[in-house]
């Protein structure tokens, strides 16, 4: 691990901080008229999702640490526990399903997931950016209907309800983004 002073954390970076792994997720360098310079540092808990805002002075000192991700291939769904299999080794290894949180329903079998480690603890699941989902219920398509920022209520094979625009119908394939939970383009 890396010490890194106080005044050099970056959104983004990982710190070992009172015994557990945190993210910076916003940093603000503070110079008040009295006194020395700061960093005002909201972090966020890699195990449990807390949040904390930290404050450090540029000669206080943090451990940096790095992650290594590892592509691996979703095997199956096993009582709230989901399989992932290492490509190159062929190691199975079991996460719970929260590391997912609501974009659970977008994990295809056989899909390809970047897992975030640190050393052997699985940190977080990330999926690909975008998916191929297919629509199951939704109105049906009005012709005539081109109005750009018009959309309609959808259900997906997968159970997630989105928004889509009018001219999908049912059983049509569609990209949806993981990250936003929004669709994407036409499949």
């Amino acid at each position: 691990m890396a010490k890194i002073n106080g005044n050099e954390i970056r959104p983004g970076n990982i710190l070992e901080h009172d015994g557990g792994l945190w993210a910076a997720v916003k940093v603000n360098h503070v110079k008040p008229g009295k006194g020395g310079a700061f960093a005002q540092v909201e972090l966020k808990n890699l195990r449990d999702g807390r949040k904390l805002n930290e404050r450090f002075r540029s000669e206080d000192k943090v451990d940096q640490v790095s992650l290594d991700f590892k592509e691996q291939q979703f095997l199956y769904e096993t009582d709230g526990r989901l399989v992932f299999m290492d490509a190159e080794t062929y190691e199975q290894i079991e996460l719970d399903a929260e590391l997912l949180g609501e974009r659970r329903p977008f994990l295809q079998d056989g899909m390809t997931a970047q897992i975030q480690y640190y050393g052997d603890e699985a940190l977080s699941v990330q999926l690909p950016q975008k998916v191929r989902c297919r629509v199951v219920e939704t109105e049906p398509v009005q012709k005539g209907q081109t109005a750009a920022n018009s959309f309609k209520p959808a259900i997906l094979d997968n159970g997630v309800r989105i928004m889509i625009p009018p001219f999908i119908g049912p059983d049509e394939d569609i990209i949806v983004h993981t990250e936003l939970m929004e669709y994407s383009e036409r499949a």
